[in-house]
């Protein structure tokens, strides 16, 4: 996508291999490039606060050697207590009311690239860039009006569009995604090649936010759980939950009945705080064909319904097709061509054209 190399792009940088190729690319490229280093909120635990994975000293550290190897300033941001309010307020209060929230969508929509904006107004800036897995193509109308379409990455295992769709086309006129082109393993070559010290640093996994691969044990310490029934689709008590809030649809793990296992979360009763299993793998009850999405931003204009798409339900899930029937403000209803599994209330769907546009999104409504 041609942009003006002339002017100064703000890049954020996270520390990882892709966030740094990002920058060297640009700068490689000809931009005047400015990285900026994210503070956000630490989880305070015993009198000392615990590091957020994505901000650690470390990560500073790593951040720095980059910027001063490839002669690009480096700055830093405070947004501690927005990441607070508009990540981990929001990702407690989703789970609290049953649903599963999605807190990369969160950050990136109200944190990261925002911060990355307002930076890009301070320094009289004409781009922002990240190190995410997405490509942006741009097309021109017949009065020269610029419209941005947003892709899928070029290494689909890596894709990471679908935590974008809440951007607006204000907004992707002034983004470049330089990694979006490659492979991981093409970002790694470069970076080695480049003498970036993070060519081999492990990617980040899970919430930054807590030291835990999985959300249970931060639930348990920020929320008020209440104990309560488990029981099968026929209505059978088979034991007693520890809090609602810490299970998802569709979960297999942690649920710990035994017996003649294992079961797979199949609905939650908010009402009656009961939890309902199953430990029949092709049960009916797992499934869905419809689905509800609400608070859908189309990234260009709503299709002509009913349409035909491809459908990300989870991050790690592989699109599927389904036709979005019709829809209301900004609600709209979908059906699957195949029933699918663990449809969960809270996380995103996000909708793609058969040549891998991503073309909305909203949350799954119910």
């Amino acid at each position: 996508m041609a942009r003006n190399k002339k002017k100064r792009v703000i890049v954020g940088m996270s520390s990882g291999v892709d966030s740094s190729v990002a920058a060297a690319l640009l700068k490689k490229q000809g931009y005047d490039v400015v990285g900026v280093f994210m503070h956000f909120w630490k989880e305070p635990a015993e009198n000392s606060l615990v590091e957020n994975k994505c901000c650690s000293l470390e990560s500073l550290e790593d951040a720095r050697k980059v910027c001063q190897i490839l002669d690009i300033p480096l700055y830093t941001a405070n947004a501690q207590k927005e990441f607070k309010k508009e990540v981990v307020d929001y990702f407690l209060r989703e789970y609290a009311a049953g649903r599963t929230p999605n807190p990369c969508v969160a950050c990136n929509e109200y944190i990261k690239f925002n911060v990355l904006l307002k930076k890009m107004l301070e320094m009289e800036g004409g781009y922002i860039a990240s190190g995410h897995y997405a490509c942006l193509k741009e097309t021109k109308d017949k009065n020269n009006k610029i419209t941005c379409h947003l892709f899928c990455g070029k290494d689909k295992e890596k894709d990471q569009s679908y935590f974008l769709y809440n951007f607006n086309q204000k907004q992707l006129s002034k983004i470049l995604f330089p990694v979006g082109e490659y492979e991981k393993h093409e970002i790694r070559k470069i970076a080695k090649e480049m003498g970036l010290p993070v060519f081999d640093k492990d990617d980040s996994q899970g919430l930054c936010f807590t030291p835990e691969k999985y959300p249970e044990n931060f639930l348990r310490r920020n929320l008020s759980l209440e104990k309560g029934k488990i029981i099968n689709t026929e209505g059978k008590i088979l034991g007693k939950h520890d809090g609602l809030p810490l299970y998802t649809i569709g979960q297999r793990r942690g649920i710990n009945i035994g017996g003649d296992g294992p079961y797979y979360v199949v609905d939650k009763n908010l009402k009656k705080n009961v939890l309902i299993v199953t430990n029949n793998e092709k049960d009916p009850a797992l499934v869905r064909k419809d689905m509800d999405v609400e608070r859908v931003n189309w990234i260009v204009s709503e299709p002509k319904l009913p349409c035909e798409i491809m459908i990300k339900t989870r991050y790690r899930h592989s699109m599927v097709s389904a036709i979005i029937k019709s829809g209301y403000g900004h609600s709209y209803k979908i059906r699957f061509n195949e029933p699918q599994r663990a449809i969960s209330p809270g996380q995103s769907a996000v909708f793609y054209t058969s040549e891998g546009e991503m073309i909305g999104g909203g949350r799954i409504k119910n």
